[in-house]
Order: C-alpha cells, then sequence, then structure tokens
C-alpha cells in the first residue's frame, strides 16, 4: 500500500490496523471506505469517535464506561447491590447484561495482572474493589475474569484480600474452553457459567 498509495491513506489504515481484530488488508479496507464516505457521513463518523472520546468517562462507584458521573447500572433501583460481580473491562459488563439475568452491580478493573507484561496489582483497580466491599454491605463478589493464566490468577488475588471480610467469593463455573473470552460467549452460556459459579 505504501508504494501507490497517497501516505495520508497509508497512516490512516495504520492506524486501523491498531485496533484489536484488525489486519493490515482489513484496515487498508476501512480507509479506502472512509475515503469514499460522502461529506456527511464522515462528519458525524469524525463526530462520533471525538464525542466518545470526550463525553465518555468511568463510573465513580463500578469503573464502567459512561456519560454520567454515575452509571445507568449503578444508580438503578432496581439492581441488588450486595452482588458485585468483577469483570476486566466494560466489554465483559455488555456481554453479562445481554443476559437479561443478572441483577447485581459490577466492578471493573481495566486490566488484570499480568507481571510478565509488566502489569501489578496497583496498575488496576483493585483497591476501589476492597474499599466498596469494606464501605458497603456485600453479600457475595463474583469474580468473573476470563479463565486464562492472568484472569485464574487475578480472581485469587482478589479472594485473598477479600478473605478478612468475610465475604462469600465465587468464581463462575465457565461453559467456555480456556482461554475463551467472555465478550464473545453466547448469552446462554454465560447465564449457565454465572448460575453455576462456585465458591473459592
Amino acid at each position: 500500500m505504501a508504494d501507490a498509495s497517497a501516505l495520508p491513506l497509508v497512516i490512516l489504515a495504520e492506524q486501523f490496523a491498531k485496533l484489536p481484530g484488525i489486519g493490515m488488508k482489513s484496515a487498508q479496507r476501512l480507509a479506502y471506505h472512509v475515503m469514499e464516505m460522502d461529506e456527511a457521513d464522515a462528519k458525524a463518523f469524525i463526530s462520533a469517535f471525538e464525542g466518545a472520546r470526550k463525553k465518555i468517562k468511568t463510573c465513580r462507584v463500578c469503573l464502567n464506561f459512561t456519560d454520567r458521573e454515575v452509571c445507568p447500572i449503578c444508580s438503578s433501583p432496581k439492581r441488588d447491590r450486595k452482588t458485585i460481580c468483577v469483570v476486566e473491562s466494560p466489554k465483559d459488563v455488555t456481554a453479562f447484561e445481554r443476559t437479561k439475568e443478572y441483577t447485581g452491580v459490577y466492578h471493573v478493573l481495566h486490566g488484570l495482572i499480568s507481571p510478565v507484561e509488566g502489569v501489578m496489582p496497583d496498575m488496576i483497580h483493585i483497591k476501589e474493589l476492597i474499599k466498596r466491599v469494606s464501605t458497603d454491605e456485600v453479600d457475595e463478589v463474583i469474580m468473573a475474569t476470563n479463565p486464562t493464566v492472568e484472569g485464574e490468577a487475578t480472581a485469587m488475588y482478589i479472594a485473598k484480600l477479600l478473605k478478612p471480610f468475610e465475604v462469600k467469593v465465587t468464581r463462575l463455573a465457565f461453559g467456555l474452553p480456556v482461554g475463551g473470552m467472555l465478550e464473545y460467549a453466547d448469552e446462554v452460556t454465560l447465564f449457565r457459567a454465572l448460575e453455576n459459579r462456585n465458591e473459592i
């Protein structure tokens, strides 16, 4: 692409290629597609991107993405605040909400412990979870991190920290292969995993 295409188009494709799951061929197709948009669609695309970057922040309670101070889940009187589901990222909250079965609240870590990649416990939102458990009336914390080495290590680390609070800590019973990702699981699999969670 670099030989035959204008430099701005190459740069645009390289930016698309930085997105997860987008290879260079897909990135090139996206770049060409953007260039073929009419002016109104291109402006709407740019506006949506800039609007999301400027307006989206993290909920001060659960740290999920929201455009408010407190997200709709945390502010809903219908949610069970005594049950906290701990997930790696906001994408996982969306996956659980698709099941329409979970009625508790969430806590988003924004990462997993991974010493190999230089991610230590103080670099993700564990202390905020501990504070919530220590100050709120919490009966159960569901560890819903992915069934990967990092996910398991993070779940066990947090479970150990929560021991003194005498709160029930459970782990999802995954109907997924080890290494599978929550965001790609179907609603039935997620619901079964939630229903058959185990205490750790």
